[in-house]
């Protein structure tokens, strides 16, 4: 299955089966301290023009936008943060809202055909987002949640997904505009949490053989060393059938190529040998050697 995406101008992404893993930036949000957050509480949108245009140049496919923090008024500063990626950069982009105002808003910019994130189990969630989302013909992401959380299980949160597809399909949505996120979560809290994300997303490819998203730094959250354990996750994922990841692409592009070399999505090693090379170049270039 193939979801197909594409950004203001016109650059297309391609999501699917033994396609290379497309990489979605997570780094235009308004979590933690630092320049992006602060672009968005003052209004000015450089630091995050700058930062769209580092994670594309740093191999990010596709580009998540959040807004939603306490003391952000997401209606007024959704548009103004699209406008502003928009302006630098042509690639699809990942929309997490799920304020119907604002999402409403950002739609109508002229944003191509983006990624609406996360639609979630709960009933007034559906009723508000899936009606956006056929209206101006977008992808989504069902996100394995509900009004009662995240199911301990992966039957519980294969059933969660059996009940969003239900209501997408009631309103028409076909199934190839769908990315399933099985929900990554802390290890350092459960150390069966990862097991039973990969367990969930095979039995979401087994089932209905969705495209499937995960923030995959997620699994990482407290513990030392988090780009080993991300780079050692996002492996696993990729073998689970994983098709699109949210990570940090300045660090994870190499090893998102590496696990696609690994389970057969690049012929010939051709797309890793070709960044080993680029990359080398790069690095002679920046010291000065021949």
């Amino acid at each position: 299955m193939k979801t197909i995406v594409r950004g203001p101008r016109g650059k297309e992404v391609v999501i699917g089966d033994g396609l290379p893993t497309v990489l979605l930036g997570e780094r235009i949000n308004p979590f933690g301290k630092g320049p992006v957050k602060e672009a968005m509480t003052t209004g000015n949108m450089e630091p995050i023009r700058a930062e769209a245009a580092r994670q594309v140049e740093a191999g990010a496919d596709v580009l998540l936008v959040s807004v939603s923090a306490f003391g952000i008024d997401e209606v007024r500063v959704l548009p103004l943060v699209m406008e502003a990626v928009m302006d630098v950069v042509d690639v699809p982009l990942c929309i997490e809202s799920r304020n119907p105002e604002a999402l409403d808003a950002a739609l109508r910019l002229g944003c191509g055909k983006p990624i609406v994130s996360s639609v979630t189990g709960e009933g007034p969630v559906l009723a508000a987002l899936l009606p956006l989302v056929k209206e101006h013909g977008t992808a989504l992401v069902a996100l394995a949640s509900d009004a009662s959380g995240i199911p301990k299980d992966p039957a519980g949160r294969v059933e969660v997904i059996r009940r969003i597809l239900e209501q997408t399909d009631a309103t028409g949505i076909p199934r190839e505009e769908i990315l399933v996120d099985c929900v990554a979560e802390a290890s350092a809290v459960n150390d069966k949490a990862a097991g039973v994300t990969l367990d969930t997303m095979e039995r979401v490819r087994a089932e209905w053989g969705l495209n499937l998203v995960l923030g995959a730094s997620n699994v990482s959250f407290g513990l030392p060393d988090r780009m080993t354990v991300n780079a050692a996750f996002l492996a696993l994922a990729i073998k689970a059938g994983l098709t699109a990841a949210i990570v940090n692409p300045t660090t994870m592009l190499p090893y998102a190529m590496a696990a696609d070399l690994l389970v057969g999505r690049d012929p010939r090693s051709r797309r890793f040998t070709t960044y080993h090379r680029k990359r080398k170049a790069k690095e002679r270039e920046q010291t000065g050697q021949p």
